[in-house]
């Protein structure tokens, strides 16, 4: 009998390891699989330069100490990215495009105009907030930064990055 209960004890304490471990379990992501996600969802596959500048504020947070310290956990933040976005399925014509990017930004590719920016919202969305300074409008997103209001030089979202580049 204490021979089946420690088993039982044993079982129950690997569950639990391998559960806060996210291995083996159904619906559990890879962070290359979060990251697509998260590019797939918010990018709106439009390019890849919209690609790389969602990835880059992810782990803009998954480097800062006021969000979790994982792309899994960051991407799948209640009220923080699309939707479903962690059990939406993903059509297989645009996964090449946002695999690639995905890979590209987990081996430390960064948008060069994202900086510290770890927010962004609809590219055609405007908000009466002073404390948005805005860096880049790419993939349908305006991506900023918060700032104290009088530290803001960059009120509205600048033109896209699209149009800048003749693309």
């Amino acid at each position: 009998m204490k021979s089946t209960i420690s088993k039982l004890r044993i079982a129950a304490g690997l569950s639990a390891v391998l559960v806060m471990a996210g291995c083996g379990m159904p619906g559990r992501h890879s962070a290359l699989e979060c990251m697509e996600r998260a590019m797939y969802f918010e990018s709106n596959r439009s390019s890849r330069d919209g690609m790389i500048a969602v990835g880059s504020v992810v782990m803009n947070r998954v480097e800062s100490s006021r969000y979790p310290n994982s792309v899994c956990a960051v991407v799948a933040q209640k009220g923080q990215f699309a939707p479903g976005i962690m059990r939406r399925k993903m059509d297989k014509k645009s996964m090449p495009l946002v695999r690639d990017s995905a890979r590209a930004v987990l081996r430390g590719e960064r948008h060069p105009m994202i900086g510290d920016a770890m927010f962004f919202h609809a590219a055609s969305h405007r908000f009466g907030y002073d404390n948005m300074h805005y860096v880049l409008v790419a993939g349908g997103n305006a991506f900023y930064e918060r700032r104290k209001n009088y530290l803001v030089t960059q009120p509205v979202p600048p033109r896209p990055i699209e149009n800048l580049t003749g693309r």
